[in-house]
């Protein structure tokens, strides 16, 4: 216990003489950091609700979409690094968002995946958000990026799971 709250102190110590000795940095990445934390939700149109899950709170199609492919990305596993640049990049074309935008909606759709417990929980709770804020027109988008960080190759599981979502965004068996 000695040992922790010493290396506190000793990181406390060093950010204090970081900032006395450059305090505009510092006001400078205070502030950043602050607004950052507060225009994040905002920014992604991701609003809280009061005794709600974090799901319910999804106005967004493109939100919901890409935090189905996060889900279906953990199906069989956590995901490797490779598998979330896939899922970045492919938000930045399908929605042509920035850098920045992309890295946030990604990790913002990873928490709610966590939220929800395990990914077939997620799978089928932001698969019934997605039908009711915008019925089956986000299908083409979801399947694109379905196919794209699957590389063409599913498991069982994942071929399960996008039949469950045909099923939960009220596909008919002709529709592409």
């Amino acid at each position: 216990m000695p040992i922790l709250i010493a290396i506190l102190v000793a990181i406390g110590g060093a950010i204090f003489w970081w900032a006395r000795s450059n305090p505009r940095d510092a006001l400078s990445v205070a502030d950043d950091a602050i607004t950052t934390a507060r225009n994040a939700p905002r920014k992604i149109a991701f609003r809280r609700q009061t005794k709600a899950h974090p799901v319910e709170g999804i106005d967004d199609p493109a939100l919901a979409v890409l935090a189905i492919g996060q889900a279906f990305l953990r199906l069989d596993g956590l995901p490797a690094r490779e598998d979330q640049a896939k899922l970045r990049d492919m938000s930045r074309i399908l929605w042509r968002w920035s850098d920045a935008e992309a890295e946030e909606a990604v990790s913002l759709a990873g928490w709610l995946v966590d939220q929800c417990g395990s990914a077939s929980a997620a799978m089928s709770r932001l698969a019934r958000r997605l039908f009711k804020i915008d019925g089956d027109q986000s299908w083409p988008e979801l399947d694109r990026l379905l196919q794209a960080v699957a590389s063409g190759e599913m498991s069982v599981t994942q071929q399960e799971a996008v039949g469950e979502l045909r099923v939960a965004l009220h596909m008919k068996a002709g529709d592409p």
